[in-house]
């Protein structure tokens, strides 16, 4: 019988479960706190230290490196779930896919690709939007970050003490505040990432609510519209500009939320290529970012039965969740001189989840 590996904090979560000794280890840990290992299914390809980041302190790095102290110990909880057996092949002749560990993203920062420009980020305070505030302010950009939280952008605005970052308390619904920051981005507007986006409650058309309807459309359709009106005239002035659009893998399917949603995002793509049409020989470039599965707080309810069985139905083919900066690196993509020659596409950046 061979020996296991020995663990560290750079081997995958999906490692550590499958590993005789740091598997019940962790099952153990998940059930004292009512939970089981198909909670870390979306993250199971990271490194175990990343939970240290995406647990928002809920997960410290000495939890982490009294983990990798056990598993050396060879400390099995007595009573910790077992690991569920592997399905049995249907046919034992099938080709199958051998199993191999997938090495883990990194972000790779290219300095001064932003350096002279100033890009506004709406929704800069979590997630997708704070991913890619954070990469153009480390790549050399001055930006305007915007979101609902003071509390939010102040914590960004701190981690970057040395970059040029403004930040803006905003409903991007409202064109008091609208004006309120472009005023702030000044006479020159380079880029604008329209992040700021709300979820549905996964209601189908028979049992959605005029609330819900107008509030998701309100943010997601007017908001997005009202800022990128408002930067078009810097841009024209300026023979240059690139706005990069949310889009979501519901603007490309009808099974990945409710009708609010799915409608909203389907609107965004829509506001996209008709821009992009109408200015794309005036210098300006107009492309959306449809992302997949990816690890941010915004948060789904399922208010409708049918809406959380049809839904939950569709969701059992998702490729493993991204982390925000993954989105970023494709975000950034478009809003930089890099995708010179890119405009009115929807880019999806799903793990290959528009594919299957």
């Amino acid at each position: 019988m061979s020996t296991p590996k020995e663990l560290t904090a750079n081997d995958s979560i999906k490692t550590w479960l499958a590993h005789p000794v740091g598997g019940p280890i962790i099952r153990d840990l998940l059930a004292q706190a009512g939970q089981d290992a198909d909670v870390l299914k979306p993250v199971s390809r990271l490194a175990l230290k990343r939970l240290v980041k995406l647990s928002k302190g809920q997960f410290s790095d000495e939890m982490v490196d009294e983990l990798v102290a056990r598993a050396a110990a060879g400390d099995v909880p007595e009573g910790a779930p077992a690991a569920p057996e592997a399905a049995e092949e249907d046919d034992a002749d099938e080709a199958s896919v051998p199993e191999v560990e997938i090495p883990e993203w990194e972000e790779r920062i290219d300095q001064g690709r932003f350096s002279g420009q100033t890009i506004i980020v709406t929704g800069a305070g979590s997630g997708i939007g704070r991913a890619t505030a954070s990469r153009v302010a480390r790549e050399g950009g001055r930006v305007i970050a915007v979101d609902v939280s003071q509390e939010r952008l102040d914590e960004f605005a701190a981690e970057f003490p040395a970059a040029e970052i403004v930040t803006l308390v905003a409903d991007i619904t409202d064109d008091a505040k609208v004006a309120e920051i472009v005023a702030a981005a000044g006479d020159r507007i380079d880029g604008l990432a329209n992040i700021a986006g709300i979820m549905d409650d996964m209601t189908p058309l028979g049992d959605l609510t005029d609330a819900v309807w107008e509030r998701v459309m309100r943010v997601n359709v007017d908001g997005t519209m009202k800022l990128s009106r408002a930067v078009i005239p810097a841009m024209l002035a300026q023979g240059k500009g690139s706005i990069v659009n949310t889009a979501s893998e519901a603007a490309l399917r009808g099974s990945a939320a409710g009708v609010a949603y799915t409608a909203s995002k389907h609107a965004v793509v829509g506001l996209t290529k008709s821009t992009a049409f109408m200015y794309g020989p005036s210098g300006l470039r107009v492309n959306a970012v449809a992302p997949g599965p990816t690890i941010t707080n915004i948060e789904a309810t399922f208010a409708s039965p049918l809406g959380a069985q049809r839904v939950r139905q569709a969701m059992a083919v998702l490729p493993d969740a991204a982390e925000a900066e993954a989105l970023a690196a494709s975000i950034t993509f478009l809003l930089s001189d890099d995708g010179v020659n890119i405009n009115g596409v929807v880019l999806a950046s799903d793990g290959g989840w528009s594919a299957a």
